[in-house]
């Protein structure tokens, strides 16, 4: 297997068709370009996503703790429905402290109030062979009624394509705290990169874009970048989206650190990203919400035709990513900056 996440490739020799039991109770299954699952319990949905627990200590660990919480239940953000219960598995390195593990679980704490998440449940130990920054999973949960329910495979012909915060979101964030002091991009522009870190976390923009308007489905842009996001929501909807380029907003400090790191800003990483459809009637109420919540947003295109399963940029196919250049370019930063 490559690195980084499974392909959709992979997902279709590898894991489609054994998925367990068939049980009546599952809303959505495995689904490709799916960011979770759901289950019907009663009246109400439970949508369920699992992801590492990915603490990278080099950011700090009050900044890595952060990181690492929002990842873990970004995913079932994205369903719309508030995260409730979060279980946490640490297996952390032999040689970890009690004040890592304490700066780690503090910052959980905070961040889980703050959402009115409760961290359920979970399991931490110490073993060989575990090591920063992936040191373990989480399983995020959310409930709430149906009618609240946004799945990633509702996109509907017709739907306005809807953006939050643009490209490269993390990568400019993570390289930005990481090298700013050191990239020679000039001080407002490293300044802007380093404030990129606070949006990388797409909760508030996927919780607020579901109450204001009709999200049919939501997708955030993790590795791989907007791109593969595109991809990855046209997939799962099995529709065609097309987007024009020039409409996608580009945040102060993305263009001069991919420059500077001669990556693509489309395909690098960008967690905090959030790719909606949205019905056409609603669309001038879902970007007011966001902006009132100081989210940048903005309609960059339509879904076309059922069944096709296609993006386009400005009327050309736009590749579908293979790889993402943001671990390449921290590796890049960690030589010349820090002589690693």
């Amino acid at each position: 297997m490559d690195s980084g996440k499974a392909s959709r490739r992979f997902f279709e020799d590898h894991v489609a068709g054994r998925t367990g039991a068939d049980r009546g109770d599952v809303r959505l299954g495995p689904t490709y370009g799916a960011d979770f699952g759901v289950v019907d319990v009663g009246d109400s949905v439970v949508a369920m996503a699992t992801d590492p627990v990915f603490v990278l200590r080099d950011l700090g660990l009050e900044r890595a703790a952060w990181f690492a919480f929002h990842i873990c239940v970004s995913d079932v953000s994205l369903s719309g429905l508030p995260p409730a219960h979060l279980a946490v598995n640490l297996n952390l390195p032999p040689d970890t402290s009690t004040e890592t593990f304490d700066a780690v679980w503090e910052v959980f704490d905070r961040e889980a109030e703050k959402l009115g998440t409760s961290l359920t449940t979970g399991h931490t130990g110490t073993y060989e062979g575990c090591s920063f920054p992936t040191v373990g999973a989480a399983t995020a949960l959310s409930v709430g009624d149906r009618a609240d329910l946004v799945v990633p495979t509702g996109s509907r012909p017709g739907d306005r394509v809807v953006v939050t915060k643009g490209p490269a979101i993390e990568t400019t964030g993570l390289l930005g705290v990481l090298f700013g002091d050191d990239l020679p991009i000039g001080e407002d522009a490293a300044a802007a990169a380093r404030e990129r870190f606070e949006d990388v976390s797409p909760v508030r923009d996927a919780l607020t874009a579901a109450a204001a308007g009709r999200v049919t489905a939501m997708h955030d842009a993790t590795e791989r970048g907007l791109a593969n996001a595109f991809h990855e929501l046209a997939a799962a909807g099995g529709v065609s989206l097309a987007v024009e380029r020039d409409r996608v907003p580009v945040l102060p400090g993305v263009r001069e650190v991919c420059e500077y790191f001669d990556i693509d800003p489309w395909t690098s990483s960008s967690e905090g990203t959030v790719v909606a459809t949205v019905a056409p009637g609603d669309v001038d109420a879902v970007l007011a919400a966001l902006d009132s919540e100081g989210v940048p947003a903005a309609e960059v295109g339509r879904v076309e035709e059922a069944g096709g399963a296609r993006v386009t940029a400005d009327g050309d196919p736009l590749p579908e990513p293979e790889s993402d250049p943001l671990w390449a370019a921290y590796q890049t930063g960690r030589e010349r900056f820090r002589g690693e």
